[in-house]
């Protein structure tokens, strides 16, 4: 029989991590978060989504990424954002727990229908890579005069 001291003294609770990693290696990552974060396991880079009438501003939060090793496109009113992110490997080290995302990934953002294809643009400053894809001017209220 468990007594308290037991399940509290870590060794259940090493045992459940052993576990956890163990199902982690054998069927991949899971599907459900790995923490309080809406955001499924594995998917990185994480992002907010914002618009204002002249734009759509897509914010990636990489920290760490080399923007050399990033594409982004536009086809369709797809906005595809892929490349790679490579963690030094610390071969000596033991985890307990690995949560930085480490090897190729690709977000597909559907951007609404008045977005130009033409005027979107990209900057990566302090790990966060900015999008802006400005809106089409004819699909903006026009103000008509009355004469």
């Amino acid at each position: 029989m468990f007594g308290i001291s037991r399940v509290f003294d870590g060794g259940l609770l090493q045992e459940f991590r052993r576990l956890e990693q163990e199902m982690d290696e054998m069927l991949g990552r899971s599907p459900w978060p790995a923490a309080t974060r809406p955001a499924s396991r594995g998917t990185y880079p994480p992002m907010n989504i914002g618009t204002t009438p002249d734009n759509v501003e897509v914010y990636l939060f990489a920290a760490g990424l080399d923007p050399a090793t990033v594409d982004i496109s536009v086809q369709q009113n797809l906005l595809t954002v892929s490349g790679q992110r490579k963690v030094p490997e610390q071969k000596k080290a033991t985890w307990y727990r690995q949560e930085r995302f480490d090897g190729a990934f690709r977000r597909v953002i559907s951007l609404p229908d008045d977005v130009d294809p033409d005027r979107v643009s990209a900057r990566y400053r302090d790990g966060v890579l900015q999008i802006t894809a400005g809106r089409r001017q004819a699909a903006k209220p026009r103000q008509i005069e009355i004469h």
